[in-house]
């Protein structure tokens, strides 16, 4: 009985033993197959993943192509982008639409949201298939290209912006620099909008000079001024946290290269140097004389007519007294020259019938004479009839008040621009700066101008002086409301600022609110093109065999 019961439970255990065994290799089975089933899993992720990116790639190959033909040409292509390419083991189509004619309207997205702005929208698709397995990825995008008036800044600078002001300065309107802006103030400078560099944004002196103790604000979100002041030290590029810091205490309305602000360019065609803007046509299609409806170029004055051809005005506006040569007409204590001087009588312009048809004056006068300093200079210009835009190729002066009376959208574009007081006299320009006593006048209109650069010994003057006085307006109020505009270095008025010729006004100086009206522009008003991304879509993900139709 005892023999049996042992031959019993040995039996039982080799058949527990068989049955672990199987349990095992069942078990092993079970994980070779989960291998085997990740393993693919993470080969289909990783072909999904590379038409992903294979898609992305055709979607951006079309942009970059819409992108460089607005470069070149300036216009959108005549033929949309579309093609095929192998990329990364994938065969990629894209295509692209235009999606419509432009429309103004206010920008909600991007950098230069809450402008207007001409605005053309593209769509773009993209699909990709992985050569391997059919794996396929089906995306689109939207995309934007902006038209954004250039006068819709208080202050836009393509090169180092500095302001400095001995009193104080409040700044109403979005503050740009293609460049580094330096900001400090005797007293105090407020800004109460976007302030933008594509360099950095520094607390200090660009080059020579003792740097102001007074305060410099900026509003934030929700409506306060902010100082750049910490204690006793300035949040500016310089800190150590200033990417975090200056976005939480002015809520991104402070930003530089730092934050990914890019530089904002007018699209040229003739290069990169908008001085092209104001230099004569010949090779240059960016030039204002090609816009103009009347220009004088050498003493010559030409109006196009009704029928398209241009009509030969000189000998009328002569005799008529709208425009008029002296030379030697006044001294310019600044540039230490005596102007060569052609006058445009504003109100005689309207009143002959010489005024431009579409709003468009340019000027140009290319002495060669060392002696000769040729420029031009706006009198009677208290009253528009129209809106109207002046580009020279010298310096501009004007003589008095300029659009103070039923104000129109206005613009002048020269090499530099000087306002004269209502008290100027040419007799007295080559004196003393004590018998040239400035009285108080009214500007209203938008600027794009030079200026000289800063260098180690050598103030530029900064954006207070941007503008160029000659006079002394110690106590006398210039008014001025538009939009600031400095581009390039003046190459004809190009000598050094300093406070010997003149004394500042009291600046009484705004930016114009109507501009934020794009039917209150002035004429040919110059564009900051931009191109932004608006939307992204992941339309389909699977096999191309199983595609939707």
């Amino acid at each position: 009985m005892f023999t049996r019961t042992l031959s019993s439970e040995r039996g039982v255990a080799t058949l527990i033993a068989l049955l672990m065994i199987g349990m095992l290799l069942l078990i092993g089975l079970a994980a070779l197959t989960t291998s085997d089933d990740e393993s693919q899993i993470a080969g289909n992720e990783w072909r999904e993943m590379r038409a992903f990116y294979a898609a992305e790639a055709g979607l951006e190959q079309a942009m970059a192509t819409l992108q460089t033909e607005y470069d070149s040409t300036g216009l959108p292509p005549a033929e949309m982008p579309s093609g095929a390419e192998a990329i990364n083991g994938c065969d990629v189509s894209y295509g692209s639409t235009d999606d419509g004619a432009a429309v103004m309207r206010l920008l909600s997205t991007g950098e230069l949201a809450g402008l207007r702005a001409l605005v053309k929208t593209f769509s773009v698709d993209a699909t990709a298939v992985d050569d391997a397995d059919g794996s396929q990825i089906l995306m689109s995008q939207t995309f934007e290209v902006a038209l954004v008036p250039i006068f819709q800044f208080a202050i836009f600078y393509g090169t180092d912006l500095e302001i400095a002001p001995g009193a104080d300065m409040s700044l109403i309107g979005r503050v740009h620099s293609n460049g580094n802006m330096y900001l400090q103030a005797n007293n105090t400078l407020t800004m109460d909008c976007f302030v933008t560099a594509s360099g950095n944004i520094i607390h200090g002196r660009k080059g020579p000079g003792a740097v102001g103790t007074g305060d410099v604000e900026v509003k934030n979100g929700v409506g306060d001024y902010v100082s750049m002041k910490m204690g006793s030290d300035w949040l500016d590029s310089d800190y150590e946290d200033w990417y975090d810091s200056s976005l939480s205490r002015w809520n991104g309305r402070v930003k530089d290269e730092a934050h990914g602000q890019q530089a904002l360019n007018l699209p040229l065609a003739s290069g990169t140097d908008p001085h092209a803007l104001i230099e004569r046509a010949d090779d240059n299609p960016d030039s204002y004389e090609n816009k103009a409806t009347l220009k004088i170029i050498d003493g010559v004055a030409l109006r196009l007519a009704d029928d398209g051809s241009w009509a030969d005005v000189t000998a009328a506006m002569l005799a008529d007294g709208t425009m008029k040569y002296t030379a030697d007409k006044f001294t310019d204590k600044r540039e230490n020259q005596t102007i060569d001087c052609t006058e445009l009588d504003v109100t005689k312009m309207y009143d002959n019938g010489h005024a431009p048809r579409n709003g468009v004056v340019y000027f140009s006068d290319e002495k060669t004479a060392a002696s000769e300093y040729p420029a031009l200079r706006l009198v009677n210009g208290t009253t528009l009839d129209a809106g109207l835009t002046i580009a020279s190729e010298n310096p501009m002066y004007t003589l008095g008040n300029f659009n103070s009376t039923q104000k129109k959208p206005a613009a002048l574009l020269a090499d530099a621009v000087t306002f004269l007081s209502t008290n100027w006299d040419d007799a007295n320009s080559a004196l003393d700066k004590a018998s040239r006593v400035a009285k108080r006048t009214e500007v209203n209109a938008s600027y794009m101008t030079g200026n000289v650069e800063t260098t180690a010994s050598n103030y530029s003057g900064g954006f207070e002086n941007l503008p160029r006085f000659l006079e002394k307006w110690t106590n006398v109020n210039f008014t001025w409301k538009g939009s600031a505009v400095n581009l390039w270095n003046s190459t004809q008025a190009n000598s050094n600022w300093n406070g010997t010729y003149y004394d500042p006004p009291n600046r009484i100086w705004s930016y114009d609110t109507d501009l934020d009206d794009p039917t209150k522009l002035p004429p040919e008003t110059p564009m900051i093109r931009v191109f932004q991304r608006t939307g992204w879509q992941q339309k389909y993900v699977g096999y191309a065999a199983t595609q939707p139709q």
